[in-house]
């Protein structure tokens, strides 16, 4: 257990380019009430990160704007020390979590994190922390994705952005629940999402996505998830009376033809990450990058390109 009182933390001073994250020190967060101290080992860099960090999400008032602003979403770690009438986790053990409070002065770019224990999990055995931490944010939006689509086995489904990190965990846990999905990305990434189970492929230079969709599936598929902005043109792929999740910002497609339309803003789920974890889903990390260096890895993130996702370890 550590001794120190101090730890490094990576904040967004203000709004702008990756050149606002600062690397800072500050005090070790103390657990409060049912609450976990993790010792970071792994922080994931996300889209969400960037998003906050240019002050997207305050201007599109998802949170109220700040000074001093947390960056980091998803962490593995260990257990360092256990708040008041804290169950469930042991003090050296491997966890994951997800903080998914945007408005906070610190987050999970940091040595030391403290989280609701509602929303950690035991880690994956046997799987490196920097793997682990890719899971949380992203193979949680998947998972409440297909929640909210409720589709029954033997339902087709569409994926835009099957090869991204939300996209690959929507397709092989569709898969898993028996549904048959038809995945858009690049050329270059069938064989990928070949390889978790998509029964179609529909590459993203194809002119119009609907047609292709509707001659592999006569009539449209039953559902699509929206991972990458496909928008009116992914709805335009489903059935009529069938169903529509996007994950992406903005205003979400009018629910024509009968279609009900959810955008799904993830939540932390301590229970249902723990079943992520279980599930030996397909882990990809793009690279590596200490805290110090959060604002290249930012940057690398929005030059696009990357399969996998940046992980910064402390």
């Amino acid at each position: 257990m550590t001794t120190n009182k101090v730890m490094r933390a990576v904040i967004a001073r203000g709004y702008g380019d990756a050149d606002v994250l600062e690397l800072i020190e500050a005090a070790i967060p103390e657990p409060g009430p049912g609450q976990v101290l993790i010792r970071v080992e792994a922080a994931t860099v996300n889209p969400v990160d960037v998003a906050t960090r240019s002050g997207a999400l305050a201007a599109a008032g998802l949170m109220a704007p700040r000074a001093i602003t947390g960056i980091g979403w998803d962490v593995a770690g260990v257990v360092e020390r256990l708040g008041p009438g804290t169950r469930g986790f042991a003090v050296g053990e491997r966890v994951i979590g997800l903080r998914d409070l945007l408005d906070a002065a610190a987050g999970a770019y940091a040595d030391y994190i403290a989280l609701d224990a509602t929303a950690v999990a035991s880690a994956p055995a046997g799987v490196p922390a920097v793997a682990a931490a890719t899971l949380p944010l992203n193979g949680l939006t998947a998972l409440q994705s297909l929640d909210l689509l409720g589709l029954a086995p033997g339902g087709t489904l569409l994926v835009t952005g099957a090869a991204g990190a939300v996209g690959g965990f929507a397709v092989e846990l569709a898969v898993r629940r028996g549904l048959r999905v038809a995945a858009y990305a690049g050329a270059a990434d069938e064989p990928f999402v070949r390889g978790l189970g998509a029964e179609w492929f529909i590459d993203r230079a194809t002119p119009d996505l609907a047609e292709r969709v509707r001659g592999l599936v006569p009539g449209g598929v039953d559902a699509a998830l929206d991972t990458s902005g496909g928008g009116i043109r992914a709805m335009a792929a489903v059935r009529t009376r069938g169903a529509f999740v996007t994950v992406m910002g903005g205003d979400p497609p009018i629910p024509l033809r009968g279609i009900t339309v959810h955008r799904q803003w993830i939540s932390a789920d301590g229970p249902a990450l723990a079943g992520l974890a279980a599930a030996r889903l397909t882990l990809r990390v793009a690279g590596t990058l200490p805290l110090e260096r959060a604002a290249e890895a930012h940057d690398r993130l929005g030059a696009r390109g990357l399969r996998g996702r940046l992980v910064l370890t402390p």
